[in-house]
């Protein structure tokens, strides 16, 4: 950890334990795989869906039942479960329950192809908060194309069938990708016809959190420009209308951190975590740096939670670079930056990143220009 310095060393870290005091947990993502039936090019997570040494690695259910009740003591409210894909578990139901028996509210992230009757059943007697539908393509061959599983989307129509007709609360989102980026107007159609509540997008595509260097290129293959970010953002009503109302509060000098070397200023670890395949403890789902990874099985949710998240928000950065460049600029808010991006992006939590820049300022550009302003 040659680029950070743990702050109880510094004379402020007493008054800043006492503010953390008041951290309340709320709710907490379940990652209960990496495995997937679908193998689409932009997944930050994906493993095979059969692979037997992956499964091995896997919580079992006594295991998740164990956080799941930690979780609850400590006051949580809502938990996710994802994946990977959750439904390639054949103990999903029980993993399930055993969230709905502790009174959690639960949502489920899930591409819908392996969505059964069983399910239906299950979700119908306890109802989920929502399920949450991937949307790759609206054809044939753009979600194919994306998946990489041949009779994949006629198995995604299938199961986002059965949980419409079933009256499953259902919301959407897509990742909007090179590969179809030309059909997401037909993509957000599709959605928003089918759907009260909301569809989302995200052109915003992590790196892997194992740091495959093939995979990682397929990533990047499938990235948008950073001008094409803002104008997929612009093409969109509502996203953009949102950019546009908060506009004065997103561009700010204000938000420049002068005099602070804390690499957290994001809401990771404040009312919520996420807990890996593996049992591993992070403050968000994409803080994946080995210093900010707690084994749950070696230790305990209340220890992780209470001493473990205040010593990684606590982190600082001793680059000069990051404090002179990310730390004071005042268009960070719209920025992809963050500690857990920029490790993804080069390893370390605290080097800027030029793709993130480069989408900062387009974006500026875009709400400055229309808003008449030079």
């Amino acid at each position: 950890m040659a680029d950070f310095v743990n702050s109880k060393q510094l004379p402020d870290f007493r008054l800043w334990k006492k503010m953390r005091k008041g951290r309340q947990l709320v709710s907490f993502n379940l990652e209960v795989t990496a495995r997937c039936n679908n193998n689409c090019r932009h997944c930050y997570i994906h493993l095979p869906a059969k692979g037997g040494l992956v499964k091995k690695k896997e919580l079992t259910l006594p295991e998740i039942e164990g956080i799941v009740r930690q979780a609850a003591d400590l006051g949580a409210l809502w938990c996710l479960i994802t994946g990977g894909e959750p439904l390639v578990r054949k103990d999903f139901s029980e993993i399930y329950l055993c969230l709905k028996r502790k009174g959690l509210l639960v949502s489920v992230f899930t591409n819908a192809t392996l969505i059964r009757q069983p399910h239906i059943d299950l979700f119908k007697k306890y109802p989920p908060r929502d399920i949450e539908v991937t949307v790759y393509g609206v054809t044939e061959k753009t979600y194919e194309a994306v998946s990489r599983v041949k009779g994949s989307f006629r198995a995604f129509m299938r199961g986002l069938d059965l949980l419409l007709k079933n009256r499953i609360r259902v919301r959407f989102k897509t990742m909007a990708l090179r590969t179809n980026l030309r059909e997401l107007p037909q993509i957000s159609e599709f959605c928003r016809q089918r759907t009260k509540d909301y569809f989302r997008f995200d052109p915003f595509l992590h790196l892997r959190f194992d740091g495959d260097p093939v995979r990682n290129r397929e990533i990047r293959s499938e990235r948008l420009s950073p001008g094409e970010v803002v104008a997929v953002e612009r093409a969109d009503e509502e996203r953009f209308g949102a950019l546009e109302k908060n506009c004065d509060k997103l561009i700010f000098s204000e938000g420049a951190q002068k005099s602070c070397d804390h690499l957290f200023h994001c809401g990771a670890g404040n009312g919520s975590f996420s807990v890996s395949y593996d049992g591993s403890f992070r403050l968000c789902a994409s803080l994946w740096h080995p210093d900010c990874l707690y084994d749950l099985r070696k230790g305990t949710l209340k220890e992780a939670w209470e001493k473990f998240v205040p010593a990684v928000r606590d982190m600082r950065s001793r680059n000069k670079t990051f404090l002179t460049k990310c730390r004071v600029c005042p268009i960070i808010n719209l920025c992809l930056w963050c500690p857990a991006h920029a490790h993804l992006e080069s390893g370390k939590m605290d080097r800027p990143v030029e793709f993130f820049c480069d989408v900062a300022y387009a974006r500026r550009e875009a709400l400055l220009g229309n808003n008449g302003k030079k």
